[in-house]
């Protein structure tokens, strides 16, 4: 059974820095990462890193988020820096399980900047 665990959203001022983590266990995984849906919008692409190590960005966060993924390829990282209001939304973990192709989101994590 596949099971995502997110930490690190928060309160922040523009400008500002947060670092979430998503902690994956149950399978192996091709592709993690991260989607946003702020408030009124569709749920949209913020970053994805293949188990191989090829990473996306959203136009919109390029220079400032940067995705990781932990030594074992099951935990995946967003460094946010030089964020900014229109950051502000709930933070989806997303996994692509490797055989089946099966995807999976996380619960979400609030990530607020404002000052």
């Amino acid at each position: 059974q596949v099971q995502l665990v997110e930490s690190g959203g928060g309160l922040v001022q523009p400008g500002g820095s947060l670092r979430l983590s998503c902690a994956a266990s149950g399978s192996i995984f091709s592709i993690m990462g991260w989607y946003r849906q702020a408030p009124g919008k569709q749920r949209e692409l913020v970053a994805t890193i293949t188990r191989g190590g090829s990473i996306n960005y959203a136009d919109s966060v390029k220079g400032r988020f940067t995705i990781s993924s932990g030594d074992r390829k099951s935990t995946v990282y967003l460094q946010m820096n030089s964020l900014k209001s229109e950051d502000t939304a709930v933070y989806y973990c997303y996994v692509q399980q490797r055989y089946g192709n099966y995807d999976y989101w996380g619960q979400g994590t609030q990530v607020t900047v404002s000052s």
